[in-house]
């Protein structure tokens, strides 16, 4: 399995390899392309050394915030997202020892665990658990019974919603063409 998120070969390999990096990738996914926000977990590896939950969580937040904001920007909210990520590695760190695949892997849980689990993030609401859910399960490997249900319909085989469906140039098109319909069709009503 080998992701496809961001044009970025070596972005793509943290992402793929590395389940926090995916995890922060999703996290960052707000008000930016998503490949920018898939690429900020490389950025951030390159400018502190890692992507590791500990090092994250205890870094000095007006660093954190500065490495966030260094050329080109992790984010063009770097405070707010610097803050949001450093929670999110706390919450990973005191929650699950620093091993962000434990969410989906610890006890086998099902796909209901999994979302419930997911909720309980910082960053993470009901949206972006389930498009978070449906990436593991369309393209990470995670297979707990029930997933697709609790995903909605982010989980649906062959649809193209978000980013859960991109695997290629033409798959990414479709992903944007669906986006723009469902904000044209809200500005009608």
């Amino acid at each position: 399995m080998t992701l496809h998120l961001t044009g970025d070969a070596a972005a793509d390999d943290l992402l793929t390899r590395d389940p926090l990096a995916l995890l922060i990738g999703m996290l960052l996914d707000q008000q930016v392309p998503m490949e920018t926000a898939f690429a900020g977990p490389l950025k951030i590896e390159q400018r502190i050394g890692s992507v590791d939950a500990a090092t994250i969580a205890g870094y000095d937040p007006d660093v954190l915030v500065e490495i966030f904001r260094q050329p080109p920007a992790v984010h063009r909210f770097p405070g707010s997202m610097a803050a949001r990520v450093q929670a999110l590695c706390a919450a990973i760190e005191q929650s699950w020892g620093g091993d962000a695949s434990a969410i989906w892997t610890r006890d086998q849980p099902d796909g209901a665990e999994v979302l419930r689990r997911l909720r309980a993030l910082p960053g993470f609401g009901e949206q972006k658990a389930r498009i978070f859910l449906a990436l593991l399960g369309k393209q990470y490997g995670y297979a707990g019974a029930g997933w697709r249900e609790a995903a909605g319909a982010y989980g649906e085989e062959g649809s193209f919603r978000s980013v859960a469906d991109i695997v290629s140039a033409d798959s990414l098109a479709k992903v944007r063409e669906h986006k723009r319909a469902v904000k044209a069709a809200a500005k009608d009503t």
